[in-house]
């Protein structure tokens, strides 16, 4: 069984590897940049304040969380851990592949990408699915910017797979952190921000 997910974990790499062509190179080298984002991480932000307000420092407070959370998961326990090598440095790949934005490092099981923007996007998808509209678009973005990881040679599907998983569990943990404060803030420390995070009905 795992003979035959191995294989077809390699044989879907090699098809998205393949497809490629100069102008979807330097399109995908551009999406999974991490500067390239920082404007759409400000205006995330920006969004969030003029949604919810003050409410919106707790949210980015905890999705930081949520992303340090997953990005030591992710890079300093299981690469390590499995020491998968990216298809970009295993012997009988690497003559053959498509990389035009180099290799990286030598580890690739999970993708920490993968794990970082699915981790955003559940958390913050979690957390206001029922205040925000079009939230859930952010899986859209998690999905490119996974995609662009294989397209360009670094991960196998299953790195993906098994990052987003870590970002989804990481997230769904923060998320649990928070309920478990917020439902005590009132008779605790009462701070401003949980009691505004209270009046949300999830």
């Amino acid at each position: 069984m795992f003979s035959s997910l191995g294989e077809f974990d390699r044989n879907l790499f090699w098809v998205i590897n393949s497809m490629n062509s100069p102008f979807w190179d330097q399109v995908m080298i551009a999406v999974t940049g991490k500067w390239i984002w920082l404007p759409f991480y400000l205006a995330l932000a920006v969004w969030l304040y003029l949604n919810l307000k003050q409410r919106a420092v707790t949210i980015i407070l905890f999705a930081l969380l949520g992303l340090g959370v997953s990005d030591a998961i992710s890079s300093r326990l299981f690469k390590p851990f499995f020491e998968r090598l990216r298809p970009c440095h295993e012997p009988s790949f690497a003559p053959f592949l498509h990389t035009p934005d180099g290799c990286g490092g030598e580890f690739g099981f999970v993708s920490s990408h993968a794990a970082n923007t699915f981790g955003l996007a559940f958390l913050l998808w979690i957390l206001l699915r029922r205040h925000v509209k079009g939230v859930r678009w952010l899986f859209v973005w998690a999905a490119i910017v996974s995609y662009s990881r294989i397209y360009l040679g670094k991960h196998y599907p299953a790195d993906i797979v098994g990052g987003a998983l870590v970002g989804v569990i990481s997230a769904f943990l923060m998320y649990r952190i928070y309920t478990y404060f917020a439902l005590r803030a009132g008779s605790t420390w009462g701070k401003w921000w949980f009691r505004k995070w209270m009046e949300l009905k999830y």
